[in-house]
């Protein structure tokens, strides 16, 4: 069909009411040019809701055009064709009811020629209206462009040409052509069909030519395979496009461009284009323009994706609608990948008038129209069925899951589906049980980012969102980076794609991308700044973040890319990260902050700009963050040298240098720049001797060693989390290996061993002993999945010279720092994640004997650990008591010993005792002259065995000889046989009848 723009010569005007207009309150139309935003013209006004749409008012918008139609369109069809009209659009010609379309993202045609009057003018009116219906700044109006198509009644259907390149190799590619062509009249139609390939030169690499003999008032589809010898692949780097031609001879044409690539997905490689594995470096987008509104112009279009090229992204994810051609072309044309999204919405309403009063009936129609408008574009590789549908977690999302999955594959099977899960949102029902049932998650509701990642390794969330997940082809995960190190070992087969994620977090997600070939990128939110959700990036300073900012905020101000276009810091950084810049990166906190606390959400990046005039501020003390690809900086102001730091601690000039009266004053300013879990370390020179420093920054991550090496497994809550053993109580538990990336490795070299003297009340230091309390090390070894509550830090031994610990707390920070003195180990410390950026404090010490000689427990990593003189706290052994004459045996009824010394969470709530370990219901004391078992553990019996009565607390005792029935330990939830064998800490243990078994604890790290 012939296409002709029918951009021109609309008018506009706010829908009035009819009833008015003959009272003669009349709003007058003015001229525009399509495409056109309507909301971004008005007034914005301050209201508790408005903050989603940048503070703009809905409203309801009418547009109309008058155009002449020439007598020869009589017998030919007719079409307009609009490409996106926000919202509920409704459209009349000549007065009269044509069509509609609910969604205000979907490409949609009216025929028009039955409506038409021909060698006459014609008027076409279409209605707009916006409402509270959208999250994010929508606009409103036919914000995208139109076409007037006109063709004979045997034609090429409108996206009738679709080209697939099934097959490809070094040598040649198969590419098949498939055109729909249809038959309005009412005869038997045959027409001549040719087909042409060309290259980007122009030249013609392929020829084709068929018949196709179409039935009246139907459609017919022809496929021809077409050869390219030697193909020119597209790829991200070099995007070679083709040229397709395809001519019903005397009737139609049409031209498509397309490109030759091949997909391929599997969980050893990942994604792979043209056999090459790729990791999708993502940023997720709105689509509206700045100060454009939500209007789509072609070179804006471009614009974007061009400057997200060059800061390092390689693809795009659509949020949270489909794209529009324009932009689509721009990423075929520079070499971008795309996730194509079809809803922010199903039946589940987010908004009070949004889609999903539309969702049910109008569903397929929009999926079909995403599919048609995609097809041919080697940009787009995976569609997105949804973001954040909270129906998700129950059997009813699952089954709408499957039918939007399955209506993608149906016309296209050559991309993937994926859909944009937020595992939080889909149990959000669940949510107020795992609070109760995970220790410590209250603590984590301050940081959003912590709480979505330890609700998203929950059993809930694994079972809820099991069938969800099923139907997909890539698991996409908002927020939920704990679950792929957990899903790697569930769902070894699951492909799982960072759909959304923190950009405050890259370094991790990054390093969790690279490690994992199950995980195959990373999307930011966001790579653009967008208008509406006003303020949830913001800088904020005092004691309580707030996510929406008030009137007259008008940004959300979280991308990389502001709202004009020009870099951020966080998008160099992001550079640095992705192993794309070499170059260092200096960004400047603004002065007029300068001491004050900083709290910014998950979303914020540092108040920092690439500026150093500062007008009004001269002389004033500044806080700059280096951004580097290396293990040690220096920074120079004027020539003179503030001195060297190791990436992860800068020192601020202005608190002074180290010295006998001065403290020494480090600053982490994002605690980001280590690439792993947050791990900040410095050695530095005080008072003549070597410091090492050593924290991490995050609730639910175990501390690093800096001796680990790189590509070993990742930390415990990147496999699981805070709620991973409270879900797996019967799980044995295996010692856990950490390593750090290289250049972090290389960067904090291992410190001579020191001796140190005897203890003066515990004589020698013992090696192999777990240490304590008053060793001033790390209280408790850390097991995967356990988060143990430290007590409060105190200053511990100190020789001279040798520096002190001090626990520094905060409304938003708490940080548990270690020094230690020349030759010693770096000291491991717990902090919650920071909401702001303190100064750590280092002070001198107080003279004193030195601290105990400790030794770091974990071996290589094929070498069995070594049992502690002293179990650590996590083993559950009774008690001994003094063996006392007039104390009758068990055996004999005797009183029950006293209760293990410490138990887990879980264990607690399976002996049915409170968390604070009292027993619910205290058992009754055994009955005169009965026995109870040989072993200290309460028990279930199997089915198939001898049960105890209904009235007694433990069975009778055995026969001499005779063996106990098979039993379960409800502390442990270990089957117990009846060779005396049980398991403590996931080992297998021996114990003789009668005795406690001593076994050997389940080890992380060693102090």
């Amino acid at each position: 069909m012939i296409r002709t723009s029918f951009n021109d010569n609309w008018q506009v005007r706010p829908k009035t009411n009819p009833f008015a207009e003959l009272s003669g309150q009349t709003v007058p139309y003015r001229e525009v040019t399509l495409p056109h935003d309507a909301m971004i013209e008005q007034v914005r006004v301050p209201s508790e809701e408005g903050g989603a749409g940048g503070y703009f008012p809905g409203g309801e918008y009418e547009y109309r055009k008058t155009f002449f139609v020439p007598e020869e369109h009589r017998g030919k069809r007719v079409v307009i064709e609009f490409e996106g009209v926000y919202r509920d659009a409704v459209v009349f010609i000549n007065g009269d009811y044509a069509g509609q379309r609910p969604y205000g993202y979907s490409l949609f045609r009216i025929d028009a020629d039955r409506f038409l009057r021909f060698g006459q003018d014609n008027e076409i009116r279409v209605e707009a209206r916006a409402h509270q219906d959208s999250r994010w700044y929508s606009g409103a109006g036919i914000y995208r462009d139109t076409w007037l198509l006109v063709g004979e009644v045997v034609r090429i259907a409108p996206d009738g040409v679709r080209v697939a390149t099934p097959d490809i190799d070094a040598e040649r590619a198969v590419v098949e052509v498939a055109t729909t062509v249809v038959n309005d009249s009412i005869e038997i139609r045959t027409a001549d069909l040719l087909i042409e390939l060309r290259d980007v030169a122009g030249a013609v690499v392929a020829t084709g030519a068929g018949k196709i003999t179409v039935l009246p008032g139907e459609s017919a589809i022809a496929r021809q395979r077409l050869y390219v010898r030697d193909p020119a692949l597209w790829s991200v780097a070099e995007p070679a496009l083709y040229t397709c031609d395809v001519t019903l001879v005397g009737l139609d044409s049409e031209r498509v461009t397309f490109g030759i690539r091949s997909l391929r997905l599997d969980p050893v490689h990942g994604l792979r284009l043209n056999g090459e594995s790729v990791k999708l470096r993502g940023a997720c987008v709105h689509h509206d323009n700045g100060v454009l509104g939500a209007a789509t112009h072609a070179r804006a279009e471009e614009r974007r994706v061009q400057i997200l090229k060059e800061a390092g992204f390689n693809a795009i994810r659509m949020s949270h609608h489909p794209m529009s051609k324009a932009m689509l072309d721009a990423c075929d044309r520079l070499g971008m990948l795309v996730v194509d999204e079809a809803f922010d919405v199903w039946t589940s309403a987010k908004s009070p008038y949004d889609y999903s009063l539309s969702f049910p009936e109008w569903w397929a129609r929009d999926i079909e129209a995403m599919v048609a408008k995609d097809y041919n574009h080697p940009s787009v590789i995976m569609y997105s069925i949804g973001n954040e549908i909270p129906e998700t977690g129950t059997p009813s999302g699952a089954a709408w899951g499957r039918k939007l999955a399955e209506k993608v594959r149906a016309p296209d099977g050559t991309r993937y589906v994926t859909n944009a899960i937020n595992n939080m949102l889909a149990v959000m029902s669940e949510l107020a049980s795992l609070r109760e049932q995970a220790a410590g998650i209250n603590t984590l509701m301050a940081d959003a980012g912590d709480m979505m990642n330890a609700v998203a390794v929950s059993d809930v969330v694994t079972e809820r969102t099991a069938e969800s997940y099923s139907v997909l082809d890539v698991a996409g995960m908002n927020y939920s980076d704990s679950r792929y190190a957990l899903d790697r070992e569930r769902f070894p087969d699951r492909i799982i794609l960072g759909t959304e994620t923190f950009p405050t977090r890259i370094d991790r997600n990054w390093a969790l991308v690279q490690q994992y070939s199950t995980v195959i990128g990373d999307f930011t939110w966001t790579g653009w700044d967008y208008l509406g959700e006003v303020g949830i990036g913001r800088p904020q300073y005092g004691s309580t973040p707030t996510h929406v900012a008030p009137y007259p905020y008008l940004l959300a101000g979280c991308g990389d890319i502001d709202i004009t276009g020009h870099r951020r810091p966080a998008s160099y950084y992001r550079e640095i990260v992705f192993g794309l810049r070499t170059r260092p990166y200096l960004a400047v906190w603004r002065p007029e902050h300068h001491g004050q606390t900083f709290i910014g959400s998950p979303w914020a990046w540092s108040d920092t700009l690439p500026s150093w005039t500062w007008p009004g501020h001269e002389g004033a003390p500044v806080t700059v963050e280096v951004y580097a690809d290396a293990d040690e900086v220096e920074v120079l102001l004027n020539g003179r040298s503030l001195g060297r730091r190791r990436i992860g601690l800068l020192l601020r000039p202005e608190a002074g240098t180290p010295g006998e009266t001065d403290p020494a004053v480090l600053t982490d300013p994002r605690q980001r720049l280590d690439l792993w879990t947050g791990t900040l370390t410095s050695v530095f020179t005080y008072a003549g001797h070597q410091v090492r420093v050593t924290t991490v920054a995050d609730p639910h991550h175990a501390p690093v060693h800096p001796r680990h090496r790189p590509g070993d497994r990742p930390p415990p809550a990147l496999r699981g989390g805070p709620l991973a053993q409270a879900r797996r109580p019967g799980r044995p538990r295996e010692p856990v290996r950490h390593r750090l990336p290289a250049h972090l490795a290389a960067a904090t070299p291992p410190l001579p061993p020191r001796t140190a003297p005897p203890h003066p009340r515990r004589g020698p230091a013992d090696p192999l002993r777990r240490p304590g309390r008053g060793d001033g090390g790390f209280h408790g070894l850390v097991r995967r999945g356990t988060r143990r509550r430290l007590p409060p830090a105190r200053p511990r031994h100190a020789g001279p010279g040798v520096l002190r610990r001090e626990d520094h707390r905060g409304p938003h920070f708490r940080a548990r720092l270690l020094v230690v003195g020349p030759g010693d180990r770096p000291a491991l410390a717990r902090t919650a994640r920071p909401q702001a950026t303190p100064a750590l404090a280092v002070h001198p010490g107080q003279p004193g004997p030195a601290p105990p000689a400790r030794r770091h427990l974990l071996r290589h990593r094929h070498r069995a650990l070594p049992a502690p003189r002293r179990p650590p706290l996590d083993v559950v052994r009774p008690r001994r008591r003094p063996r006392d004459p007039a104390h009758r045996p068990r055996r004999h009824g005797g009183h029950p010993p006293r209760r293990p010394r410490s138990l887990g969470l879980e264990q607690r709530l399976g002996l049915g005792l409170s968390r604070h370990g009292h027993d619910r219901h205290p058992p009754r004391p055994p009955r005169p002259g009965r026995g109870r078992p040989p072993h200290r553990h309460r028990q279930e019996h199997l089915p198939g065995h001898r049960t105890q009565p209904a009235d007694r607390q433990h069975p009778a005792p055995l026969p001499t000889g005779q063996r106990g029935s098979p039993h379960r330990c409800l502390s442990h939830g270990r089957r117990v046989g009846e060779r005396g064998q049980r398991r403590v800490s996931g080992l297998p243990q021996r114990r003789e009848l009668g005795r406690p078994a001593r076994g050997l604890p389940s080890m992380a790290l060693g102090g």
